[in-house]
């Protein structure tokens, strides 16, 4: 389990990259930026259904791109990427 500090630390970092708007939002998006190996990070819903999870963790492992579970579930994941929707899956990426 992720220290709190380390926690605190990974929301800092997923906060910068939406204001900057190197955010991936969604399964589909997610899972298409993975197969191309594009990622970097991949953050995860608390709430997550396990079969959507075990997908993005197979793709996630073969691009080599680590998957960090937040304390935050997807209502919660969404108002913080300012979205009107529920947000569960969410890439970052570097340019």
């Amino acid at each position: 389990m992720a220290k709190k500090e380390e926690i605190e630390t990974e929301i800092k970092e997923l906060k910068t990259k939406v204001q900057e708007g190197k955010a991936i939002i969604g399964k589909d998006e997610v899972l298409k930026w993975l197969k191309d190996k594009k990622l970097n990070k991949v953050f995860v819903a608390s709430n997550c259904p396990p079969k959507i999870r075990e997908d993005i963790g197979y793709y996630a492992k073969l691009a080599e791109v680590p998957v960090l579970d937040l304390n935050l579930d997807n209502e919660e994941l969404g108002i913080f990427c300012k979205k009107n929707f529920f947000v569960m899956v969410l890439g970052t990426i570097e340019e």
